[in-house]
């Protein structure tokens, strides 16, 4: 079992998947993700969100049952690289109609075009916006209009590239 300890200080790539290969093997995937995604210590939260980002499809999918509690903490983190994390986890997983959260969607449509915010959390809310919206042709229509108001000179190479596609109806 990965100790507290292994995920407290700062941890490189190399050892995230050392973590992640060790994870696998135990076959307690979705055990470690319940124990320590979630921690109120923000280093081992960030660096187990790290670990996950490293899982194959068929381990994340396994975390469809802890999707509410990914979003909850990507909207109430205070620390953007847990954000941005859990939201990359988030974007990672299978999404239904059921799934769509109107908080979420809020959240998302703001902070995509909060130019004070990282390129990075602007970009998987515009890819989750996106996704929510296309149940709902109304709200694609908004999107759209939102998207195409974004004035691109105030945002990174990434976040106009998924403007684009999504303005282009092309897969974001």
């Amino acid at each position: 079992m990965v100790a507290r300890e292994e995920l407290s200080g700062s941890c490189s790539e190399s050892e995230a998947l050392a973590i992640y290969n060790k994870v696998r093997e135990q076959g307690n995937f979705r055990m470690f993700c319940m124990q320590f995604m979630l921690d109120e210590d923000c280093q081992v939260a960030r660096n187990a969100l790290w670990v996950v980002t490293k899982a194959k499809k068929e381990e994340t999918d396994l975390l469809i049952p802890l999707r509410d509690n990914l979003i909850d903490l990507a909207m109430n983190t205070a620390h953007s690289s847990v954000r941005r994390l859990a939201m990359n986890v988030v974007e990672r997983l299978p999404m239904a109609e059921t799934d769509v959260r109107t908080d979420f969607l809020d959240f998302c449509l703001e902070h995509m075009t909060d130019v004070k915010e990282l390129p990075g959390i602007q970009s998987l809310s515009m890819k989750l916006a996106y996704r929510m919206c296309a149940f709902y042709p109304e709200l694609m229509g908004e999107l759209k209009r939102i998207v195409e108001a974004m004035e691109v000179e105030y945002y990174s190479p990434a976040v106009t590239c998924v403007r684009r596609k999504i303005l282009t109806g092309k897969k974001v």
